[in-house]
């Protein structure tokens, strides 16, 4: 299914070449001031156009069609739309009969006979994460409202997600526990906020026509305890089920993570400080399935782009044998370098519709 969420419901609808593709939000609550422009700056973040990033370039106007009145969210189902306006839609043909590796081609057409929409991804593209970003934009609006940590309304950047990791090449600041930084700014896909060594395996990737994957951390600082439950609806499971419907997504951990299976109890465990908080958070914020107080923090794993114009083998259905396939067209070369924004917003999506269950 399309939908996500329970007092917060999040369905997004189109395809990568369609007329349309959109975001319906059901469960907004009404008084919350909102028009187009407050979608500007998290859109602007996911833009393609800089170097790594596909040169598809659309206009990522929001329309906000239904849920708004007089600048303020009515409570009615809540609906942005997008047009898709720069499409080459020949540059997928080839596809139909030569899946790409490593993409939906070939499951898309298994599941649904045929029917899909193969042009551009049809709706598995990550052009669907540009709803996703607009969704996550109202739940930041949502949490802001709300009071979850010490009677005090999260701010809209109170979710911050960075690239960490590039490449397999580590942020050469980044220290082993991010319960420690400093709040930063998240890491802009343009190339001057970009450390020069990613730079670099950006630049190899172009000329061997290849492509990179990357690990995305995100942290949300503040958060009262209590949010989530011990077992299918732990806080671990809202997030990950939410961040691994994002296209590209491999793997996701919380806290120290897999090191945490390399580690003793007593490095692992975090003390419990004064009031109740601990102060370190190997945990990342969560324990039993239950946040305690503590930021949350957990990175995720993204795969390289899987349409590379490197030749890779697959097999052509149109001949019946393997054959050897370049990819035409435009794609990224690291799609991470566009996803903090939109890891984001699936964390905000998930706090919002917990937050307005437990209101």
């Amino acid at each position: 299914m399309n939908s996500i969420g329970r007092r917060f419901r999040v369905s997004i609808f189109g395809e990568s070449h369609g007329e349309l593709i959109g975001v319906t939000l059901d469960g907004v609550p009404a008084g919350i001031e909102l028009s187009e422009q407050d979608f500007e700056k998290d859109i602007l973040r996911r833009k393609s156009g800089a170097k790594g990033t596909t040169p598809r370039i659309e206009a990522d106007a929001p329309m906000i069609v239904s849920g708004v009145y007089e600048g303020h969210t009515t409570g009615a189902p809540l609906t942005v739309a997008f047009r898709n306006t720069n499409t080459h839609s020949s540059d997928y043909s080839l596809f139909s009969a030569m899946p790409r590796p490593g993409h939906a081609d070939l499951t898309a057409a298994l599941k649904w006979d045929d029917c899909q929409d193969p042009r551009g991804g049809g709706h598995f593209s990550g052009r669907l994460t540009l709803p996703i970003v607009a969704a996550g934009v109202v739940a930041k609006k949502v949490l802001a409202d709300a009071t979850i940590l010490d009677d005090t309304p999260v701010s809209e950047d109170g979710v911050e997600a960075r690239i960490v990791e590039l490449g397999g090449i580590p942020a050469p600041s980044r220290q082993l526990s991010s319960f420690q930084q400093p709040a930063q700014s998240p890491a802009s896909p343009q190339p001057e906020g970009l450390y020069p060594e990613w730079k670099q395996a950006i630049d190899a990737a172009i000329n061997e026509g290849d492509s990179l994957g990357a690990v995305i951390e995100c942290i949300v600082h503040t958060i009262d305890p209590g949010y989530g439950e011990p077992f299918w609806d732990s806080i671990e499971s809202a997030i990950s089920h939410a961040v691994f419907s994002i296209p590209g997504v491999r793997g996701i951990e919380f806290g120290d993570g897999f090191g945490a299976a390399r580690m003793k109890g007593s490095e692992h465990n975090d003390p419990i400080g004064p009031g109740g908080r601990p102060t370190k958070n190997g945990a990342g914020g969560i324990n039993g399935g239950i946040t305690n107080g503590a930021p949350i923090v957990f990175r995720v794993a993204f795969k390289p782009t899987a349409s590379i114009r490197k030749a890779q083998h697959t097999f052509n259905f149109a001949t019946g044998q393997e054959d050897v396939l370049e990819v035409p067209g435009r794609h990224d070369v690291c799609f991470a370098l566009r996803a903090p924004v939109v890891v984001e917003a699936m964390t905000a999506i998930v706090l919002a519709d917990m937050a307005l269950l437990q209101a």
